[in-house]
């Protein structure tokens, strides 16, 4: 004999049934977890932006779904209430009945698994909340669109840096905008409409003042720092060509040394202030510099008659040249000069410069589309050098680190700033174009050792021959004119 609720049951009492209870406990696990999620990024140290995706996505989706639970419960609790009042005998196989011993069972054993599902919850959410800080969370997860920062990332002197300790700012604001940006990742990833290249979203989010400078010291004085540059031409020797030459990296700092070379364009006794005509900062046709006393001066070129205040005037900061510090990507000369000097490439194989930077540049669609390609044109080029499979796997690497055609990511995608040898980088100021009205100068950039001696160049016996007051600049197989070396070194050209 089916067992009933008293016909007259109030809606309240309605939500007495199995349905509804899971329900409800699915709707207290969420909120418990919301409110876990939100405490501890609250009090984290750093912010994290998938915080968002898990709090103002995840927690509703289970939310909403057991106050789904919950109303399927009522509702059917109800047309068994209809029924029987109607006189049809159904049994009511949800309904919570503690005058029965087997209910009462239930329930005990429904009320410890609920306390058990609740705990499990804390301890899953708190769990994913540390999963999403992780490198390789941040860029794994999102795997097409964030594999090429990520692999640059990887490669890069942050390694061991946590992503969210450099893109996640302090703050409300950087709190609040962080969340949104999660949420949007997630919808746009979902949805595959993402930038390719990936862009930033607002180049000016985070000044340098609250990234680099927590762990780098602004007012330090480096000086001089020496470098060596192993080069190969693109013949069929694959003849070597070495650049040493000393840095002047110097400081902005006059209590802890002079202010001097590259690092007096730091902001600390200097200020430096720029136009930029496009989000990438490449065109710069307005600077005022104003110095330690007070003195302003501005530069400008001559077709750039614009009112300034027309335009965003930005502060000069590290991220101006330094702004692909964890995300690099070689170009194909780079990459293939670093190759021979390790000897991952051997320079013996002839024309080997040469041959896999045009390999390497050629339009591929896709991955596998180059794999294939590029293993056939060297195979091509070298069928009876039994060199060629080995040449063939490091050239693959390269690739695999440095191009991703999916994205359209490369290193003309994303021009490093630093030097001026295959991007203007420190030309987009210092190409001798910018001239100061009053004064009749321009911004100093014709003059190689303004922030660096060549102290010595070339192979051999010429490279032994080290000058200490530098070098003049000695310009293979033509004659050197102009300082902007991109315009020729593009990264990609038969150098």
């Amino acid at each position: 004999m089916n067992e009933k609720p008293p016909l007259k049951a109030s809606h309240l009492s309605r939500l007495r049934n199995w349905l509804s209870l899971s329900g409800a406990v699915l709707v207290v696990a969420a909120l418990f977890a919301f409110m876990l999620l939100f405490a501890v990024d609250l009090f984290a140290v750093h912010a994290n932006p998938y915080m968002g995706i898990l709090a103002y996505v995840v927690t509703p989706m289970f939310l909403f779904a057991g106050l789904g639970l919950v109303l399927l419960g009522y509702i059917l609790e109800t047309c068994q209430v209809r029924k029987a009042l109607a006189g049809v005998q159904t049994p009511f196989i949800l309904h919570v009945n503690l005058s029965r011993r087997r209910d009462r069972r239930l329930l005990t054993a429904f009320v410890i698994g609920s306390f058990g599902f609740i705990f499990l919850t804390a301890l899953g959410s708190y769990q994913t909340y540390h999963l999403t800080e992780t490198n390789s969370f941040c860029g794994a997860t999102c795997h097409v669109p964030m594999e090429p920062q990520y692999n640059a990332y990887q490669h890069s002197a942050h390694a061991q840096v946590a992503c969210v300790a450099c893109h996640v700012g302090p703050g409300a604001g950087n709190y609040i905008r962080t969340k949104v940006s999660g949420v949007r990742q997630l919808y746009r990833t979902v949805l595959g409409n993402f930038d390719r290249p990936v862009r930033l979203h607002n180049v000016n989010q985070r000044p340098a003042e609250e990234t680099c400078q927590s762990c780098h010291w602004s007012e330090k004085h480096i000086g001089n720092v020496h470098r060596k540059f192993k080069r190969f031409l693109a013949d069929e020797t694959n003849s070597p060509f070495t650049v040493q030459m000393v840095l002047k990296v110097g400081g902005s700092d006059p209590v802890h040394g002079v202010v001097e070379g590259i690092h007096s364009h730091m902001n600390v006794s200097n200020k430096i202030e720029f136009i930029a005509l496009d989000p990438e900062r490449q065109q710069i046709p307005w600077v005022r510099v104003t110095d330690a006393d007070g003195k302003v001066t501005e530069y400008r070129s001559e077709d750039f008659k614009d009112d300034i205040s027309k335009h965003p005037i930005r502060a000069m900061d590290c991220m101006d040249c330094h702004n692909r510090p964890a995300h690099k990507f070689l170009s194909p000369n780079a990459a293939v000069d670093q190759a021979m000097a390790m000897g991952r490439i051997a320079p013996s194989i002839p024309w080997a410069k040469a041959k896999v930077v045009e390999a390497l540049v050629q339009p591929y669609s896709t991955r596998a589309e180059a794999n294939e390609k590029i293993a056939a044109f060297l195979h091509a080029e070298y069928p009876d050098d039994p060199r060629v499979d080995a040449l063939i796997k490091e050239v693959l690497v390269i690739y695999e680190n440095n191009f991703y055609p999916e994205m359209k990511a490369d290193w003309r995608a994303y021009p490093d700033h630093i030097g001026h040898k295959e991007t203007n980088g420190c030309f987009r100021c210092h190409a001798g174009n910018l001239f100061n009205e009053d004064r009749g100068k321009t911004i100093k950039g014709s003059d190689c050792n303004a922030c660096h001696l060549i102290t010595a160049q070339g192979a051999g016996a010429e490279l032994e021959k080290v000058n200490l007051k530098g070098h003049d600049f000695f310009h293979l197989d033509s004659e050197y004119l102009e300082p902007n070396c991109a315009e020729c070194h593009n990264g990609q050209n038969m150098e």
